[in-house]
């Protein structure tokens, strides 16, 4: 009985793991979008920037804001939203891998925990966002594509390499 505790354990922390993992690509999409929209829309105000890319990165990942001023804007701005989606394969194609990448990962963190979000990767399939192709990533090549994501737009610190010795005094 305790190896399963234990193995119920490991198992929980490598799902939250993972879904930091997806968290850090989604606000390296949050920021990539409000960047080019700030550039596009130049008439607009931060707010408006700032929820427009957020309704987009929700949309992406398939959870919306339940506040009711989101969820406003985003009836309200559907259009602009679904044009924003349209337009993140040929604008962001880099990018777009590592999305693929973390809805494959947030789809089987799901299933494990008895949820189904395949709607999440058909949506993305049909915005053109998907990229069937790309085979799904072991979680540890995951998390290493995410730590280099995230050191590349300054949200990790990197880990840092310590000597034996600093190991020892840490622990003792």
């Amino acid at each position: 009985m305790e190896m399963t505790t234990k193995t119920a354990e490991k198992k929980s922390q490598l799902i939250a793991s993972l879904r930091e993992g997806v968290a850090v690509v989604q606000m390296v999409l949050f920021k990539e979008i409000k960047a080019r929209l700030m550039n596009k829309l130049l008439s607009k105000n931060q707010t408006f920037l700032s929820m427009l890319a957020g309704s987009v990165t929700n949309e992406v990942f398939g959870s919306q804001n339940p506040e009711k001023k989101f969820e406003t804007f985003r009836q309200e701005h559907m259009g602009e939203i679904e044009q924003e989606l349209l337009s993140l394969r040929t604008d962001m194609p880099k990018l777009c891998a590592k999305v693929t990448d973390a809805l494959r990962i947030q789809t089987l963190c799901d299933h494990q925990e008895g949820e189904d979000s395949s709607e999440t990767l058909i949506r993305a399939k049909e915005s053109g966002i998907l990229i069937e192709e790309r085979e799904v990533p072991l979680p540890s090549a995951f998390m290493t594509i995410v730590r280099l994501l995230g050191e590349e737009h300054n949200l990790i610190v990197p880990p840092v390499q310590i000597t034996p010795e600093q190991d020892q005094s840490i622990i003792h």
